[in-house]
């Protein structure tokens, strides 16, 4: 059984930086993708980003594009997002997601991640 634990949110001015944090267990970390999704009240779960299972390759939405870093630790089964610059639209619940095929190519949509973290709340004032 895949399970991830998020952790790292909380509530910052616009302008601050959040590192999240994601914990795999339940199975091989290395060698399966991993992404990052947010869901805003009222709207989709949107796709933020995600890292190839190298981690050699990674993805950005636009609107986080330059702001935001998604890297991984295999040694620590782990993946992260640190998110600078953060502005009030960036306020969401901030999901990681685990496909279920090894060595693929990173989804970018959330129906490619059978596997998903209860979520971390991440709120930006103005």
């Amino acid at each position: 059984q895949v399970q991830l634990i998020e952790s790292g949110g909380g509530l910052v001015r616009a302008g601050d930086s959040l590192r999240l944090s994601c914990a795999a267990s339940g199975r091989t970390f290395s060698g399966y993708a991993m992404g990052w999704f947010r869901q805003a009240p009222g709207k989709e779960r949107d796709f933020v980003a995600a890292i190839s299972w190298s981690g050699g390759n990674t993805y950005y939405a636009d609107s986080v594009k330059g702001r935001f870093t998604i890297s991984r630790d295999n040694a620590k089964n782990t993946v992260y997002l640190q998110m600078n610059g953060l502005k009030p639209e960036d306020t969401a619940v901030y999901s990681c997601a685990a496909p279920g095929t090894r060595w693929g190519v990173p989804g970018l949509v959330p129906n490619e991640y059978p596997y998903w973290g209860q979520g971390t709340q991440v709120t930006v004032s103005s």
